[in-house]
């Protein structure tokens, strides 16, 4: 990468994480633009040279971190012997809870602002050259399963779903149960899930 390529990824990161750190402390609505670039130090022109406004540059943060957590799972999982697909879903869903446990700061960001919409457009197709395409992930599982599946898309818009909602307050508030006592009755859910969309 040369020195001008390595500037401007720099100043995007630079940008990336102020707006993460004001989104994450003072919220979005109460967050502007101004308050982004003088933060990071860059100029409000340069700001526009990389998002077109501050729902912008969340999706872009959704994206990478969210990028960053499944590409985490996914690196461990490769490292473990595990061959059946429902095993393998619940080592990735387990491997995030962990993440979203130890940093939960992030764990409010992305619950409060992913939708489907967002999580899809975002995630699937990401926008940044170093982030993965958790759909990859996700099609080599399915591919790799020794059984097929109905409607896969379905199957894991209802995952993430059941997956998100129910850690949400274990892992903020310990409630209805810390996510530890949580967690075996979140992975039959999921084993559920996956065995009434299996063919």
């Amino acid at each position: 990468m040369g020195k001008i390529e390595n500037n401007k990824k720099q100043k995007k990161e630079s940008l990336l994480d102020a707006a993460f750190s004001l989104f994450t402390s003072k919220g979005i609505n109460k967050t502007s633009i101004s308050d982004i670039v003088e933060k990071s130090g860059v100029a409000k022109g340069t700001f526009y040279l990389y998002f077109k406004d501050k729902y912008d540059i969340r999706n872009m943060l959704i994206s990478h971190k969210a990028s960053q957590l499944f590409h985490n799972a996914d690196e461990a999982l490769s490292k473990e012997n595990i061959t059946d697909i429902t095993d393998r879903i619940i080592f990735i869903a387990n491997h995030i809870i962990n993440q979203f446990c130890e940093n939960k700061s992030l764990l409010g960001f992305i619950s409060k602002n992913l939708s489907w919409g967002v999580f899809k457009s975002s995630l699937m197709t990401p926008s940044d050259n170093d982030d993965i395409n958790f759909y990859d992930i996700y099609q080599k599982l399915i591919y790799n399963a020794e059984c097929e599946f109905k409607d896969p898309e379905i199957m894991v818009f209802m995952l993430i779903e059941l997956i998100s909602s129910t850690c949400y307050s274990s892992i903020l508030y310990e409630e209805p149960v810390p996510i530890e006592k949580l967690k075996p009755y979140l992975y039959d859910s999921i084993r559920d899930t996956i065995k009434r969309h299996t063919v």
